[in-house]
């Protein structure tokens, strides 16, 4: 009788696991598919934001403020909605349609590494960082750690792409000859390093890692929003099929990424206007109106009140949410495909 109970028992105890874990363990991920996800989701979001980019820039910056205000005949009065609506048909009047995707070339050159960077950087110090910290893969350590040095580094490596790009949005052709003051990328480049020096290219720099603490919020909201949404929508069982779990994901995915994009956006947004008025070309004399991070928010703030820094904020979400929604649901698509989650 004992004989047959230990039998009994240990035919129990070798059915249980099978069938408890009958999920498959995860693969190991290959470290590099987080820096290929990220560069297919900014390659996507580059293309399809670059009109609101260059709306967004032309607001932040004063070049086009000044030339509004003296402007005449047909003033319109100061605020957002009108000045972007006159911003619009004076770029489609006066530059073509074209000009809507004048810096797209500096933009992929920069989003896309940027993303790349930003996100392989994320993705595995969130891997180290809950290793070397002892603290689990959810931790909102983990993720705001991640996030500041994914910042970082990506603000490192490409300012001076973003300058570029910045450059060349705001140019635009001069009423006595006609012509433009960059060329092109290259032509911008050089003129920068003639007339500035290397440290030209990074200007505005300083304020790009002040926005790291936009991409650290951004991203811990992200986290959390992500994991409330996805255990909301799936179905109490776990029983969902392979398709519901696709929709869950990206249901999960796009209502987060927009959503703290959103709070992120407008909590840390006077950094971004910051940044495009230090990366604005000299003036007539060849000297910067704006020399650095304090000096810039002082002199906006003074000239234009708090309002200034918050010029450009509505083309800004209406480009920066989209963005948010593409390059993270592009982002954890492909990690979901190469099985990294």
């Amino acid at each position: 009788m004992q004989q047959g109970h230990k039998m009994h028992s240990e035919h129990v105890q070798q059915s249980v696991p099978s069938r408890v874990s009958h999920a498959p363990p995860k693969k190991a991920v290959d470290p590099l598919v987080h820096l290929l996800a990220g560069a297919i989701g900014g390659f996507a979001t580059a293309i399809v934001t670059s009109p609101l980019d260059v709306l967004r820039t032309r607001l932040q910056s004063d070049f086009y403020q000044s030339s509004s205000r003296s402007s005449s005949s047909t003033a319109i009065p100061s605020n957002t909605n009108h000045k972007t609506l006159r911003i619009i048909g004076n770029i489609y009047k006066a530059e073509g349609w074209r000009t809507f995707f004048r810096g797209l070339g500096p933009s992929l050159a920069g989003v896309v590494p940027a993303s790349a960077i930003k996100f392989y950087v994320y993705g595995n110090c969130k891997r180290l960082g809950a290793h070397v910290l002892s603290l689990p893969d959810d931790s909102t350590i983990v993720h705001a750690q991640a996030a500041i040095i994914g910042g970082f580094a990506t603000a490192t490596a490409t300012n001076p792409i973003w300058l570029v790009k910045t450059r060349l949005q705001l140019d635009r052709a001069q009423s006595t000859t006609g012509t433009r003051r960059y060329r092109n990328s290259l032509d911008c480049v050089q003129q920068v390093l003639r007339q500035e020096g290397i440290r030209g290219l990074y200007r505005g720099l300083s304020a790009s890692y002040l926005g790291s603490a936009e991409t650290a919020l951004h991203l811990v909201l992200y986290e959390r929003l992500k994991t409330i949404l996805a255990n909301s929508l799936g179905s109490p069982d776990g029983k969902d099929t392979a398709t519901q779990k696709e929709i869950t994901s990206w249901i999960s995915t796009t209502g987060a990424a927009g959503s703290a994009k959103f709070a992120a956006a407008l909590i840390a947004y006077p950094h971004e206007v910051i940044r495009t008025r230090l990366r604005q070309a000299p003036m007539e004399n060849g000297r910067p109106k704006y020399t650095g991070l304090l000096q810039c928010f002082k002199l906006i703030a003074k000239e234009e009140g708090m309002a200034g820094l918050y010029g450009g904020l509505m083309p800004h979400m209406a480009r920066s949410i989209p963005s948010a929604i593409i390059t993270l649901g592009v982002y954890e698509f492909v990690l979901r495909v190469s099985g990294a989650s």
